[in-house]
């Protein structure tokens, strides 16, 4: 085996080592902090991790996220940051943020958000080579600065760049053998800080640079500029850093949403990727300490050209780790150790496998070398608090000089290795436009890195082609297959939409149905998107996040791999926007499918209206021809379908406001879908809560049934005898428990599973009844001894229902796929319906969002029942 180090301690003793040390102004520094372990949950707001959580005396709280930073994440504009017709600089004067001295930099000795624009404008000041660009906006309304550095170019200079840049994506084998582009092209390199608001020091080791590389006149400066193009997002998560949380003003953990992009900072992040096109990128995080440099351990993202990515990755990391030691630090002097790369110095439990983490979402836009960089020093969480201020301000200095030197050394690899990375960009994309095989890594087809083995070697086998059917025959996935067709233009892959119908592998599509050519510079995205994905709970006993995020089988679009065929012939044309599906029947009464978030978020618009709309018998609302205008406008804002119906309705559908203690992510869903939510938590309950003005208690985790005092237990308990309860998860099948409603035994899986599983849904169940037969869960709970009058909505498919993640049974056996194998995983009844998946897992799983709409809808209105716990 490779391994020179072991495997880092396990977060418990992590924890424990960082109680019995926190006395000392020099603490023996934690080798890893709880923050980068295996499988975090989202949800705790103040804190980055489960570790902080239980340290917390209500243990996971609820979000409360503002409504406003939803509606902001969800009408955000994304900025067009092309270069064609602009030359370098492109200077402007930043108007100034108020100052804010309740910012969390300022304890550590760091450059306070407020600081940051008149930083920037005096920077532009300092000569020609920094420009300065606002690349959006965060949730919370602050401005994303996109900082270049370049030496100087005129107008028709930077559209040469651009050329190049196009024809090194479009056409790579001409990019080859472009003397142009080996001679005068500019490699782009992209630094990304503080994605986590609470790490703090990449943003002040940028801004030292910049200033810097603004005025320095060694040769080595000047060659770099010429040759290069250096980005800096000086702080991707602008709310995190001034109120020192790791997520965004939505409780989002920015670096978990780049497969889904709900939220503003990473539709930035994805377009500096698509327009600047970087060949390099880090992105700076804190803290593990040594200081920890990816490559990561297995397993390795299987639709990447992994050769190229490891070949300068490791090349890079070695030169930022002589870098980061030759600062001098240690661990007797200073308490930080050397320097780490998890490929040569871990086994498992740093692996690069999603797509979700910035550096391997930038590999498939031809990043060949993409770091995280783990900076040392803890100076978040409970440091922050109790740490003297000297301490943690020595600490954050030492952080900002190893960021430094990690930003100096890639630098310095970009300089003397540009002619090599930009031909290895070159052969990532003309490896995807030709279909051209991957090559597996070993050390002949990568050589210089030791210790290859064959727990690195992941690789797929590419579809020559997707097709997302239009028609008759996927009438239901309009709006789902238009929002998935969207989503994958928006992430530069290419898609094209049949003009009349046609054959393909054995079946006929409808004219309108979209194919998406396989034969394409960034087929590894596209494949990364729309695949199943993969079951690798045998690979490695650990993960450190999710394993599995298919839209293919959760967005709620059909989505049909060919293989073994022909495009020639079929007539396709390239689209830049999905076809609109909005409609809305001439006449009578209208029928809207709720089976997509789009219709909900319709729906909810229609009740808060005061329109009359009945529920059918087949799940869908009925809206009267009276409504016809209102039915118009929003067809056209949503993008969904009226369609004409005989049909009527057997009950009232009613405005449905949603008491709702759950995680981030959930929060944004219910908003997303135009839900009216009021967020609680136990603290709230008890403080006195107008149950009157909501109609259910949807629960997640925020609410302990046994935190509450007795007053908040009985009126809880008057609310849901009345009302209702949607739970997700254990604490929300807890919390049925307690308070008496459905008759069930939970039971928990292994909590570190997570994936895409296989369903079986209940065709006459008013919550699941038309759902996908694919659902995602994240430490996954079935439901067994189901009493009198409780239903089984979902069960988990036979045999194993994991179709792509890592779900492994515990160590006694228990936990696993085949206990849950055939066991309910959605049950319901009177005034109650529980989920042991998580249709709302970080607003991802957007085909599995309508079961939470359906069962909220139609809980409130259930007919009273005998099961309250004060009528038992």
């Amino acid at each position: 085996m490779r391994r020179t180090r072991p495997v880092p301690p396990s977060p418990v003793l992590l924890t424990v080592l960082a109680v019995t040390t926190a006395g000392s102004l020099l603490l023996t520094p934690h080798s890893a902090t709880a923050d980068r372990r295996p499988v975090t949950r989202e949800g705790v707001e103040g804190a980055g991790t489960e570790a902080e959580a239980a340290r917390s005396a209500d243990g996971p709280r609820a979000a409360r996220t503002p409504a406003g930073a939803a509606v902001r994440a969800l009408t955000a504009p994304v900025t067009d940051l092309s270069d064609r017709g602009r030359g370098y600089p492109r200077e402007q004067t930043l108007s100034p943020d108020p100052e804010n001295p309740a910012d969390r930099s300022i304890k550590l000795g760091l450059t306070p958000y407020h600081a940051i624009a008149p930083k920037l404008n005096a920077l532009q000041k300092l000569g020609d080579r920094v420009s300065v660009e606002v690349a959006g906006r965060s949730a919370g309304g602050h401005r994303l600065y996109l900082v270049t550095v370049t030496a100087p170019e005129s107008a028709a200079q930077t559209r040469a760049q651009e050329d190049m840049r196009e024809l090194i994506e479009n056409a790579p084998s001409a990019a080859a053998r472009s003397q142009a582009v080996k001679r005068s092209y500019k490699a782009p390199v992209f630094v990304n800080n503080n994605i986590h608001g609470n790490e703090w020091e990449g943003t002040d080791a940028s801004l030292k640079l910049v200033e810097r590389l603004a005025t320095a006149t060694d040769a080595g400066t000047r060659d770099l500029l010429a040759h290069s193009r250096l980005y800096f997002n000086i702080t991707a998560n602008p709310d995190g850093r001034i109120a020192g949380t790791r997520a965004n003003a939505n409780g989002f953990d920015l670096n978990r949403d780049f497969v889904t992009s709900s939220q503003p900072e990473g539709r930035a992040m994805r377009q500096i990727e698509i327009d600047k096109q970087p060949t390099v990128m880090l992105d700076l995080h804190g803290y593990v300490n040594g200081t920890l440099i990816e490559p990561t351990t297995p397993p390795h993202g299987e639709n990447y050209e992994y050769d190229l990515f490891l070949k300068n990755t490791y090349a890079n990391a070695l030169g930022m780790e002589a870098a980061v030691n030759g600062l001098g630090y240690t661990p007797a002097k200073d308490g930080v150790e050397p320097a780490q790369i998890p490929f040569r110095d871990q086994e498992e439990g740093w692996d690069d496998w999603p797509p979700i983490f910035t550096p391997q979402y930038a590999a498939f836009h031809g990043t060949v070398a993409a770091h995280t960089v783990e900076i040392p020093m803890t100076v978040n969480n409970r440091a922050y608090d109790t740490l003297p201020v000297e301490e943690l301000r020595r600490r954050s200095a030492i952080n900002v000089a190893v960021a430094g030197a990690a930003i100096t050394a890639t630098l310095d690899y970009v300089r003397e290795h540009r002619t090599s990375l930009v031909a290895d960009q070159i052969e990532v994309f003309r490896r995807g436009a030709s279909g051209a095989a991957q090559v597996p890594v070993s050390a002949a087809t990568v050589p210089g890195v030791p210790g290859i083995g064959p727990e690195d070697v992941y690789t797929t086998a590419f579809p020559r082609a997707y097709v997302i059917p239009a028609g008759a025959t996927a009438q239901r996935s309009g709006p789902a297959a238009a929002r998935l067709v969207d989503h994958l233009l928006a992430n530069d892959v290419r898609v094209t939409r049949a003009s009349h119908a046609f054959r393909l592998g054995g079946r006929t599509y409808a004219k309108g149905s979209y194919v998406v050519d396989m034969r394409q510079p960034k087929r590894g995205l596209a494949n990364v998107l729309l695949a199943d994905g993969r079951d690798i709970s045998d690979k490695v006993s650990v993960m450190y996040d999710i394993s599995g995020w298919s839209l293919g089988r959760l967005w709620g679009a059909t989505v049909q791999p060919v293989d073994g065929v022909s495009l020639s012939g079929v007539p396709l044309r390239a689209v830049t926007a999905a076809a609109r599906v909005g409609y809305v029947a001439p006449q009578g009464r209208l029928r809207l499918r709720l089976d997509d978030p789009r219709a909900i978020a319709a729906l909810n618009s229609l009740l808060r209206d005061g329109v009359s709309v009945q529920r059918a018998a087949d799940g869908s609302a009925i809206v009267p021809a009276s409504a016809r205008g209102r039915a118009v406008a929003l067809a056209r804002r949503y993008d969904v379908a009226f369609d004409a119906t005989k049909a009527t309705g057997t009950a009232a559908l009613r405005r449905t406001r949603v008491a709702a203690a759950v995680t981030p992510g959930e929060l944004f869903a219910l908003r997303e879908m135009d839900f009216e939510v009021t967020p609680v938590s136990t603290a709230v309950l008890n403080a006195g809560f107008d149950w009157s003005a909501v109609d259910v208690l949807f629960v997640s985790q925020g609410v302990a049934y046994e935190g509450l005092n007795p007053a908040a237990r009985t009126a809880l308990d008057a609310f849901l005898g009345s009302r209702g309860l949607v739970g997700r998860g254990a604490d929300g099948a807890a919390l049925n428990s307690a308070a008496g409603l459905l008759a069930v035994r939970p039971v928990e899986g292994n909590g570190d599973a997570n994936g895409v599983v296989r369903v079986v849904n209940s065709g006459r169940s008013p919550v699941t009844g038309g759902a996908p037969d694919h659902g995602f869960v994240y430490a996954p709970v079935w439901f067994t001894d189901l009493g009198p009058g409780v239903r089984v909505d979902q069960s988990y498919a036979a045999g194993n229902p994991l179709v792509a993640g890592h779900w492994r049974p515990l160590a006694d056996g228990s936990g696993g796929p085949a206990a849950a194998a055939g066991q309910a995983s959605v049950v319901s009844g009177p005034h109650a319906v529980l989920f042991g998946t998580e249709p709302l897992f970080r607003d991802h799983p957007k085909g599995e969002f309508a079961q939470v709409a359906r069962a909220l809808l139609s809980v409130p209105t259930a007919p009273t029942g005998t099961t309250s716990k004060e009528s038992r």
